[in-house]
């Protein structure tokens, strides 16, 4: 979410003929990361939370790749936003990998057979 307002607060100094080009588009891309994280945690099994966090992974590389064309056409991005796009693009990889790595439990049925 941190990340997302520092998009936001960035872009709001972007020119404003590019309000429908490269600020919506890096907009979107930051917005997609914690959304896709909370929709995966929200559903019922770790298959799709981990399916969820790959979307949002895939969603921070289009927002590093948005952020260095905004560098390369001069809309300087500060060193702090790409860090820190690097730093969640880290955490979400390790959550992917630990995910993976734990066991599946199945839980007995709470209905008894005598019913």
């Amino acid at each position: 979410m941190e990340l997302a307002t520092q998009v936001y607060s960035l872009t709001s100094q972007f020119p404003k003929e590019e309000l429908y080009g490269l600020t919506a588009q890096l907009r979107r891309s930051a917005v997609s990361i914690p959304s896709n994280i909370a929709e995966g945690a929200a559903r019922h099994s770790r298959k799709e939370f981990i399916q969820f966090l790959h979307i949002a992974s895939g969603s921070i590389a289009e927002l590093e790749t948005q952020l260095l064309l905004a560098s390369r056409i001069g809309f300087r991005p500060t060193d702090t936003i790409l860090t820190q796009a690097e730093e969640v693009r880290k955490m979400l990889l390790g959550l992917i990998r630990s995910l993976k790595k734990k066991p599946i439990t199945h839980h007995s049925s709470p209905i008894s057979p005598s019913l």
